[in-house]
């Protein structure tokens, strides 16, 4: 009896000298170890850049960076002897293509409205020339109808740049349209052409740009 409790009495104070080791040992490994994620942490908040909140410009720009990119992309993957192509030359029996856009213009007409909707909120005046939604009619091959649809381009990314939370439902001068109402209709008007355009390139055995497989 008197030999099970020094046993009980041994193990007591093994498992109270096993307490006192965590705590005193124990603690600062952990606070060590907390220090170390901590400072991980810390550092790898200051690596990553911060990025600015969103405002209605940064907004309204990522929609006219999207459509100008598939705008773009398509105008270009249309070979430059393709480029004055219409439906209308197929004959499709039972069609009604008479009359309708070549590609050209198509594009001129994408890039035409883009001066005729944004340059009232930036305050531009038309590029010389430009008198109809057709564009310029001195503007014929595939190098200067790709410049004149990405300087129109450029300018809606500056009319995007003037919207404030404050302006955006005024209208400004020469227009019954408001800032945010005009910026959007850009961007809505140059999707429906997308859509004409991506069927101009099929009839063409052309597969457009977005449609393409990606290659690892």
């Amino acid at each position: 009896m008197k030999r099970k409790r020094i046993f009980l009495l041994l193990a007591a104070f093994l498992v109270t000298m096993a307490a006192w080791r965590l705590t005193e040992v124990g603690q600062p490994i952990l606070a060590a170890l907390h220090l170390v994620g901590t400072t991980s942490v810390a550092a790898a908040s200051q690596q990553a850049p911060q990025q600015p909140p969103p405002t209605i410009a940064s907004a309204m720009d990522r929609e006219i960076t999207a459509i100008e990119k598939q705008i773009v992309e398509v105008a270009e993957a249309m070979p430059e002897d393709k480029f004055n192509f219409s439906p209308e030359g197929l004959n499709i029996p039972g069609s009604d293509y008479k009359g309708v856009r070549t590609f050209a213009v198509q594009v001129k007409h994408v890039a035409a409205s883009n001066y005729f909707i944004w340059s009232p909120v930036t305050g531009d005046t038309l590029p010389e020339g430009l008198k109809d939604g057709n564009g310029p009619e001195n503007v014929k091959t595939k190098a200067d109808i790709l410049k004149f649809l990405k300087d129109s381009f450029a300018l809606g990314h500056k009319a995007a740049a003037t919207l404030t939370p404050q302006n955006m439902l005024q209208s400004p001068e020469h227009s019954k349209s408001s800032r945010l109402r005009l910026a959007t209709f850009g961007v809505a008007h140059a999707y429906d052409h997308y859509g004409q355009m991506i069927e101009y390139l099929r009839m063409n055995g052309i597969v457009p740009p977005a449609s393409r497989t990606q290659s690892n």
